[in-house]
């Protein structure tokens, strides 16, 4: 089967897109609001792409045909945000923040997420994650026929929980992806956790 992306809707390339680029990671995002209080929510239109500086990017659609997502208007106002890489034990609680809610409201505050100080950052980050990265924004892009923003981050520090560190190899911390088991994200409703990890050496 050959789908002609030509001939398709804006709605229809994102489904078939979805459905096919997978497994995604998934950036649970916290920005802070205005009124001082925290917005958390998920994209998976996410992917590290440079390390010198370290950035990341994710791509954030629109709440609305005239309105910013909270995530956006956020990070565009204030610089700071925290990326948190949801394990399985908070899978429930990363879906129920994806709900729509009105600008200003906390899903913070509404799921009950416990937060604790981020040292050296000025957001903090969530306690029950595992892994955090601290970040700055570098640059946003608007692309595209409807107003899609590209968030560029540029990581300032990570907090690794010790639980997922599995050893030091030649000065660099080795992860445990088994012990982190990220939560994947795949079509429609769909969602996956780690399986079989295979391990290979790369070729000279």
């Amino acid at each position: 089967m050959i789908i002609n992306f030509d001939e398709l809707t804006p709605g229809q390339r994102y489904f078939h897109t979805i459905q096919t680029l997978i497994p995604r990671p998934i950036a649970w995002i916290l920005s802070e609001h205005s009124n001082g209080s925290f917005n958390i929510a998920p994209f998976s239109y996410f992917s590290a792409v440079c390390s010198d500086p370290a950035l990341i990017m994710i791509s954030v659609g629109r709440k609305s045909e005239h309105e910013e997502k909270d995530t956006c208007r956020n990070i565009e106002a204030r610089n700071n945000f925290v990326v948190h890489i949801p394990d399985m034990s908070l899978i429930d609680a990363m879906n129920a923040s994806a709900e729509t809610l009105p600008a200003d409201v906390s899903e913070v505050d509404r799921l009950g997420l416990e937060t604790v100080p981020f040292d050296g950052f000025p957001l903090p980050r969530l306690k029950a994650a595992k892994v955090a990265y601290g970040c700055e924004l570098f640059e946003i892009r608007k692309i595209g026929h409807g107003s899609q923003s590209l968030i560029f981050g540029e990581i300032k520090s990570i907090h690794l929980d010790e639980s997922v560190i599995d050893r030091t190899i030649e000065g660099r911390i080795k992860v445990d992806a088994e012990k982190l088991n990220p939560v994947a994200r795949l079509g429609a409703d769909e969602y996956a956790s780690l399986s079989e990890v295979i391990r290979m050496k790369r070729p000279a």
